[in-house]
């Protein structure tokens, strides 16, 4: 079953370094994602696909690139909106 979920993720980002990491390990990870908002202290990205993958994804941003440092993190969940995921892409 798809999952929905926004992330916030806080800290010091060089925005175009961080949303290629996002969008690389969306691909890795076979999610579809959406950025909402990208500036240098946070970065809100929607994420769908399995919850476990979700995690994963969660982790694995958490660390960053090595140009940018992840303070905190977040995940609001939506229980299952599929309207939604078609909103997102998969991939470049």
């Amino acid at each position: 079953m798809t999952q929905v979920a926004t992330v916030f993720f806080v800290g010091r980002f060089q925005p175009e370094s961080f949303l290629e990491f996002i969008r690389h390990r969306a691909e890795r990870l076979s999610l579809a994602a959406a950025v909402h908002s990208a500036g240098p202290n946070c970065i809100e990205v929607s994420v769908a696909g399995d919850e476990e993958l979700l995690d994963a994804f969660e982790l694995a941003c958490s660390l960053g690139p090595i140009d940018c440092l992840v303070l905190d993190h977040h995940r609001v969940s939506t229980a299952e909106a599929p309207e939604r995921v078609g909103e997102y892409r998969s991939g470049p």
